[in-house]
């Protein structure tokens, strides 16, 4: 990374502002932590989602050199205006979907996102940078209030995120946010070529720049693995229409002690059902409670193939490019992924790494499956090229200079 290049800007003050918690994006993580090891101040604006990420947070933020604040209350500590901003924000989806998002859909994109918006006001900063589309409103009002540059970083094709109907409640509040929001930014990012392709048929004036969902490189090497066949998915939440229950079906049909299904993720109360039919599928599975984001590629690194098993509905899921594989090739896994438009596109420019199996055919999975166990020389050969190609090519290393001049770019050209 050019960090000497960049040490001119210690001056410059960075506002992240995202709409979820750190430890549950690691994209803004890793481009806080590139601008900050640059040399610009950093501060991140963020608000609470869910419990167990608390813990991470706490961990993470105190080993990092930007500053992180959370907004608009949680319910152990601030309790109350946690409660207040659950009360805006009810009334404020209800106007929004009465109105058609005409009015107050700043305020419902996001459970704090009236909070977001006045506390973000407040910072003076040289460049206001957006993760997650609740925090888009915030974004671009605190940047024009103070009459600095804004980008965004659209992991998501976010309008499509819930559903491809226009009659939607969900769709017509967020193509009414982007609509506003998105030609008023100086940047634009994704994680995906689709989604950039998307967007730009949308916003005609739009340039998007990709950054792919990737990490620094890691040091691990390729494990040989004796017995089993561990294959290893993870998520935020393991739950339905995850595209688990292709890989349960194509497991039903081989024999079961040759191979074990590993899942990582918090389990909630409303998929009980979903996961008393995961246990009593026959197939040999081993559920992992959530751990922080960084440990993740380590505690991956010990299993043979990764689980790449996004759905094609809505559009988003299709276009998206999770940082599933990513996490994959860092660990030094063979990859199998079900056929979206983005994830054939990416194994089809690296077919050496994986496999790709189409639709619902739990048959084709299987004998995916079955022919990496009974060919070993095959398993090693796909974990060591996408060991080999995330180091050379999709890493935090190549993506984040892209990041950095962005940037850059950006503070030069609101100066001039």
């Amino acid at each position: 990374m050019p960090r000497q290049h960049h040490l001119k800007h210690n001056a410059k003050k960075i506002l992240f502002i995202t709409s979820g918690q750190p430890s549950l994006n690691p994209r803004l993580v890793k481009e806080a932590d590139a601008l900050a090891d640059a040399g610009y101040t950093v501060t991140v604006l963020y608000m609470y989602w869910n419990k167990w990420g608390v813990a991470f947070d706490k961990e993470l933020i105190a080993t990092k050199k930007w500053t992180a604040i959370c907004i608009g209350g949680e319910p152990q500590h601030t309790a109350n205006q946690y409660l207040a901003s659950r009360i805006i924000f009810k009334v404020a989806r209800l106007v929004s979907r009465k109105t058609k998002g005409r009015f107050m859909a700043d305020i419902a994109a996001a459970r704090a996102s009236y909070y977001l918006i006045r506390e973000a006001k407040k910072h003076t900063a040289d460049l206001y940078i957006g993760h997650n589309l609740g925090a888009l409103p915030a974004v671009v009002r605190a940047a024009k209030a103070n009459n600095r540059p804004c980008g965004f970083d659209a992991e998501d094709f976010h309008r499509y995120e819930n559903s491809n109907d226009d009659n939607n409640d969900e769709v017509i509040l967020k193509i009414s946010i982007e609509n506003k929001y998105i030609p008023q930014l100086n940047y634009f990012t994704t994680s995906s070529l689709q989604i950039a392709e998307a967007y730009s048929k949308i916003f005609e004036d739009l340039k998007p720049v990709v950054l792919l969902n990737v990490f620094p490189k890691s040091n691990f090497t390729v494990i040989d693995n004796d017995g089993p066949l561990r294959l290893f998915w993870f998520s935020q939440t393991i739950g339905p229409n995850r595209g688990l229950d292709d890989i349960i079906s194509a497991l039903q049909i081989l024999n079961k002690a040759d191979f074990e299904l590993h899942l990582l993720g918090d389990i909630s109360t409303s998929s009980k059902d979903f996961i008393d039919e995961l246990k009593n599928s026959g197939v040999n599975i081993k559920f992992h409670a959530p751990i922080p984001p960084d440990e993740i590629i380590p505690f991956a690194n010990q299993f043979d193939i990764g689980l790449a098993l996004e759905n094609k509905v809505p559009v988003n899921r299709d276009i998206c490019l999770t940082n599933k594989i990513f996490t994959y090739m860092q660990a030094g896994l063979a990859i199998i992924a079900s056929d979206t438009t983005a994830q054939r596109y990416f194994i089809a420019k690296n077919p050496t790494i994986g496999q790709i199996y189409t639709g619902k055919d739990s048959q084709a999975v299987a004998v995916i499956i079955s022919n990496y166990y009974k060919k070993p020389a095959l398993l090693t050969a796909a974990k060591n090229e996408a060991l080999r190609l995330g180091h050379e090519k999709y890493n935090w290393e190549v993506e984040s200079v892209k990041f950095l001049k962005l940037v850059e770019e950006t503070l030069s050209t609101s100066n001039s």
